[in-house]
């Protein structure tokens, strides 16, 4: 009933998990960083650039598993700067649409890779064939 979602097009992990977990209609998305499949940061300083990737990366993800945005059900949102949360809103709305998962802020003091702003996890519906 568990089975692990790896996407190719994606960097190899940096530490001991996979991309998502699927176990029965739900699907773990790990945390998605704003970096290239070659762990290249993109975005530089400018949060809403490095959301979009996060976000970019994610879709692959959910693509893999047969799910889109509207499926998502809560997504945890890690920044290095809650005051950010303004710019990375607009950019949440590109790729949601209308569907409002659930949805959690947390501050951290860093992230991963020297550089990242943003970090987003989800929970999914995986829909019914």
């Amino acid at each position: 009933m568990r089975s692990e979602v790896r996407v190719d097009d994606l960097n190899d992990p940096i530490s001991h998990y996979t991309d998502a977990v699927r176990f029965g209609d739900l699907l773990f998305v790990s945390g998605c960083g704003p970096v290239d499949s070659n762990l290249n940061l993109i975005g530089e300083d400018d949060v809403a650039a490095q959301t979009r990737q996060v976000l970019t990366n994610m879709e692959k993800v959910l693509s893999a598993a047969g799910a889109t945005f509207a499926d998502v059900l809560k997504v945890v949102v890690y920044l290095t700067d809650v005051d950010d949360r303004e710019k990375i809103n607009p950019v949440r709305t590109e790729f949601f649409g209308q569907s409002r998962p659930a949805s959690t802020l947390i501050g951290v003091q860093a992230l991963a890779i020297p550089g990242m702003k943003v970090e987003i996890d989800a929970v999914v519906g995986i829909p019914n064939d």
